[in-house]
């Protein structure tokens, strides 16, 4: 897709006519000449739409052809005009191999682009073959009308009653004059240009159109351009010379023609536009998708893109120059916000956005205005501030070729350094952590983070932000392993059965039967003992621990028997201490089972928040038996942060949590919780555009 203009046309016209006073580049149209000489290969009706009234000119080029003569009385048939093969490649393409526009004369371009008052004042458009022609037409009123309509009415009346003598002749002549003329500024561009490119050079020919108008109304600037360039026209045609000296002698003579040639240079080269109307009027311009391929080579940057990423702009962000501080200083005008100078003082990559406003004395609002006319003039980026845990690893589509200007620029910013061995360091996710060690001096420190820098200013380096996903198990899955386990779980039981049967044989034998029942007995006791045991072994923890312990005191004192039981119920308390003790352990007891109560009914609570079918995944982690780590993880379950679209940097700052916090509790509750890495996508969205046959 091409981006940069074909050209630019300047079509002005008034009372006398209209008229294409420049264009640039102004290369000879030899095409627009074999247009007109050269016949097609099919039958010669094609090439009547060129022929004059005389038909000499035809006679002569058809005579080198040869032909099937025509009788001059035939009738044409209108189907052959319509369905007749395209014309020389050499005429049908509106652009030739270099670039430049061909195929149309000034006397089609002007009055093509010279429209109707009732076309003035809103976008124009107009697409001929492989041509897109972009232009606001602009109605300026002459500035001797407009110094007519300031003078009082008195003095007009006065000036203008007479009918005869010098003053009314004077007088009538300008009344003669028209009171509008039309400026028309035009950009020829590629068919196959995107909407956003067009719609950023119609902005452009509006601002143009707007800025003669200004100098119009001020110092009639306009008129005299016009004039010069129209008496140039002239004095060329007279003397029968080329038309391309006229418009070398319009570049050398008029400041108008001198600004659109610039314009045009800037548009093919940077995308920058700083231009100068009339010594007075500064006008600056910015074309994104060529001024962000400067530092990104290929990439399609839009203004929508960049729209869409300013608005996921947050108060932890941080800025990244582009360019040095000294050249975006010198290319900022004198009449720049005074803000823009407070914002560049207080920069620095390891702070955030916030911090900056704070150290500026600025609102957030304003950082933001500011951070974004950085970002859509490809003067900065957004990242997030350097520090030791952000993680980097090499762009995928990183120039690091053995022949990129990227190494010897590398070498020559850090000398003795290859950019392949610093590099190399982050060919998988790497923090800036692992990197260094307490033991490095700072100065190593400082020396690495300025070559991430440069890497990141360069687009070598992509970020990595760590997102999290809800994702339960699914409860069946749970559900027969957990059966798979009490399987297990019987058959070391039915095993205990049969040991403690066998032993029981062994005891019957020895012992008489009385003793064999006694053993029986306590061998009952004993399985009991044992299944109870290996049931709460299968079991699940239960979520409060003052309630598991009293229970299972309460189990051993149940199974111990009922003979147990009844010596302690009927046997009498000995002193007023032992019972003081008992009565203080019950209500210590009582207090901890309140507590538990209280708490449990707040687990249920929080366990409402999520669906039914992902209570029992959540219930059965440990973690959750813990008030505030439930907590926690309902309110980020509550504020959506767990759907992959929110990092830990993001939920960090909006929640005020610390870094070893929120890992704690996705460590807690891993089984529930999927955790990767991904770049952020409303900052990897600007630069992950290609342009096609770009990699």
């Amino acid at each position: 897709m091409e981006i940069n203009p074909i050209a630019v046309i300047l079509v002005y016209m008034d009372s006398k006519g209209d008229r294409l006073l420049y264009r640039y580049p102004y290369t000879a149209d030899k095409a627009t000449t074999a247009h007109t000489q050269l016949p097609s290969s099919g039958n010669s009706t094609s090439s009547l739409p060129h022929v004059d009234s005389s038909g000499s000119l035809t006679q002569k080029s058809f005579s080198e052809v040869p032909q099937k003569k025509r009788h001059r009385f035939a009738l044409q048939n209108g189907d052959d005009l319509l369905q007749t093969q395209p014309l020389n490649s050499a005429g049908n393409i509106a652009v030739n191999k270099a670039g430049h526009l061909q195929g149309f004369s000034d006397d089609v371009l002007a009055p093509l682009f010279a429209v109707k008052p009732q076309l003035c004042n809103q976008k124009f458009e107009l697409k001929v073959n492989d041509v897109r022609f972009v232009s606001h037409p602009t109605l300026v009123p002459r500035r001797e009308q407009q110094q007519m309509q300031q003078q009082p009415a008195m003095q007009r009346s006065n000036f203008i009653n007479p009918l005869s003598g010098g003053v009314a002749g004077g007088v009538g002549q300008q009344q003669q004059q028209p009171q509008q003329m039309l400026v028309n500024i035009v950009f020829a561009l590629h068919a196959q240009a995107s909407y956003s490119i067009v719609k950023c050079y119609y902005d452009l020919s509006k601002r143009l159109g707007l800025a003669l108008k200004v100098e119009e109304q001020r110092v009639g600037y306009l008129t005299e351009e016009t004039v010069l360039m129209t008496r140039t026209h002239d004095e060329v045609s007279s003397q029968q010379l080329p038309l391309e000296r006229a418009f070398d002698l319009i570049s050398e003579r008029c400041t108008l023609a001198q600004s659109l040639k610039s314009i045009y240079h800037d548009l093919c080269t940077t995308g920058l536009l700083n231009a100068t109307i009339n010594q007075n009027l500064t006008l600056c311009f910015c074309l994104p998708a060529k001024a962000h391929q400067l530092h990104k080579k290929g990439s399609m940057v839009d203004p929508e893109t960049i729209d869409d990423c300013l608005k996921s702009l947050k108060p932890y962000h941080g800025m990244l120059l582009l360019v040095a501080v000294v050249e975006l200083l010198d290319c900022i005008p004198p009449a720049a916000a005074r803000m823009l100078f407070q914002l560049i003082e207080v920069y620095t990559p390891l702070m955030s956005l916030q911090s900056m406003a704070s150290d500026a004395d600025l609102s957030i609002e304003h950082v933001y205005k500011l951070v974004s006319h950085l970002v859509y003039w490809a003067k900065a980026t957004i990242i997030y501030p350097l520090c030791e845990t952000n993680v980097y690893v090499i762009a995928p589509d990183a120039p690091l070729h053995t022949k990129s200007h990227l190494v010897e620029k590398f070498s020559a910013r850090f000398p003795g350094m290859s950019l392949f061995e610093v590099i190399s360091d982050f060919s998988l996710p790497t923090s800036i952590g692992h990197l260094t060690t307490p033991l490095q001096q700072s100065a190593r420190q400082g020396i690495l983070a300025q070559m991430v820098l440069w890497m990141l200013q360069h687009h070598l380096l992509m970020q990595l932000h760590t997102y999290v996903q809800f994702m339960p198990g699914d409860v069946d899955d749970m559900d027969d392993s957990s059966s798979d386990d009490q399987e297990e779980d019987d058959d070391v039981g039915a095993g205990c059965e049969l040991e403690s049967a066998s032993l029981m044989d062994l005891a019957g034998s020895i012992l008489g039967q009385d003793d064999m029942l006694i053993a029986g007995r306590s061998s009952n006791s004993d399985d009991d003992m044992v299944a109870g045991s290996l049931l709460s072994l299968s079991s699940q923890p239960l979520p409060v621990p003052h309630t598991s312990r009293r229970s299972i005191t309460e189990d051993r004192f149940s199974a111990g028997g009922s003979t147990t039981s009844e010596n302690i119920a009927a046997q009498p308390s000995s002193s007023h201490k032992s019972n003081f003790s008992m009565t203080a352990s019950l209500s210590t007891d009582n207090c901890d089972s309140i507590d538990s109560i209280e708490d449990e009914e707040k687990i249920k609570e929080l366990l409402q928040v999520f669906d039914d079918a992902d209570r029992p995944a959540i219930r059965r982690i440990p973690a959750s038996a813990n008030l505030d780590d439930l907590s926690l993880m309902v309110k980020l379950y509550q504020a959506g942060y767990f759907k992959s679209e929110h990092h830990l940097e993001e939920i960090m700052y909006f929640e005020n949590l610390k870094r070893s916090q929120l890992l704690q509790l996705l460590d807690k509750f891993r089984e529930v919780l999927i955790i990767y890495e991904t770049e952020d996508p409303a900052i990897a969205s600007m630069y992950n555009n290609k342009m096609p046959g770009e990699w």
